[in-house]
């Protein structure tokens, strides 16, 4: 974890979380930042203390490895989706199962909140994303089009949009709210891994070749092309006030951009192995990285 990155990105502290029994798949920091959530091969999610490292809970109920995982905006549920084709909502206080999602018919790679907390969308290996209600679990909309599995999704933080990335090669942008047509960004040569909003509207993809994309989302041009990295890219994450985004992946470094210029400011590597899944926390001061090995400063 590196505190104050947009300022000095000097490292603060290094916390080990080490309790599953497979590889971590994705983990969540929640909006207090008291909370953090981890989801593993081994079927289970893991409630964790940030400050002490304390394991809370152990969430069991999914049959198979437990592929994402996210908490609400407003810290309230979380939600998890798995090989095993559901979408579990949980209650954070008690990790007690609100509602199982079965409207899936493969693997459920994706899962992620509106920034209102209304809707959550789902997406997999059968090529479609579902948009749900959070507060009855009602599925509201099935979205169509992508010619691959689809792999990751993000909200715009107006809750309008929904971005899904595919094998396809292509982002795609869903409207949440109209029957408006969908669209296509096209540009990349590999599967779309990871997705993400910034707070100023950009969308930012990674992919297997190696770059990541920024996007004008309402007009669908590129507004950066960044490169630097040695292999795939699995995670991006913008910071809370839109000035940073971190990106890591296959190459053993985490790099963290400039999204005023397009510049790569600092390189986070060391004894590492893939990075899974980076985040800012919800107030900008640390960046945690599921990840094995250790970061230094470069």
């Amino acid at each position: 974890m590196w505190k104050n990155p947009s300022e000095s990105l000097a490292t603060a502290t290094v916390k080990y979380f080490q309790r599953h029994k497979g590889e971590v798949n994705s983990c969540a920091v929640s909006p207090d930042c008291f909370l953090i959530l981890t989801c593993s091969d081994d079927s289970r999610l893991h409630v964790w203390e940030a400050k002490s490292g304390l394991l809370k809970q152990k969430v069991t109920g999914h049959t198979g490895p437990v592929k994402s995982c996210c908490f609400s905006p407003d810290g309230s549920i979380f939600a998890s989706s798995s090989i095993d084709c559901t979408v579990r909502i949980w209650k954070v206080d008690k990790a007690e199962c609100l509602y199982v999602l079965t409207d899936h018919s493969k693997s459920v790679e994706t899962v992620c909140f509106s920034p209102d907390s209304k809707y959550l969308v789902s997406a997999g290996w059968d090529r479609l994303a579902i948009l749900w209600k959070v507060q009855t679990g009602q599925k509201l909309k099935v979205f169509s089009g992508h010619q691959d599995t689809i792999i990751c999704s993000a909200f715009s933080t107006d809750s309008s949009c929904i971005a899904t990335g595919s094998w396809d090669y292509t982002v795609r942008l869903w409207s949440v709210y109209s029957d408006k047509t969908d669209r296509a960004l096209k540009g990349h040569n590999g599967n779309v891994s990871c997705v993400c909003f910034s707070v100023s509207g950009m969308l930012a993809s990674g992919s297997w070749d190696k770059t990541v994309r920024v996007w004008n989302p309402c007009s669908g041009s590129l507004i950066f092309l960044l490169t630097g990295h040695a292999n795939w890219l699995r995670t991006l994450s913008f910071s809370w006030d839109g000035i940073l985004m971190a990106s890591a992946g296959h190459d053993n470094m985490v790099r963290l951009w400039d999204c005023e210029n397009g510049k790569c400011i600092k390189v986070l590597k060391g004894m590492l192995d893939t990075a899974h899944t980076c985040m800012f926390s919800p107030k900008g001061t640390l960046l945690l990285i599921g990840a094995m090995g250790f970061y230094e400063l470069d």
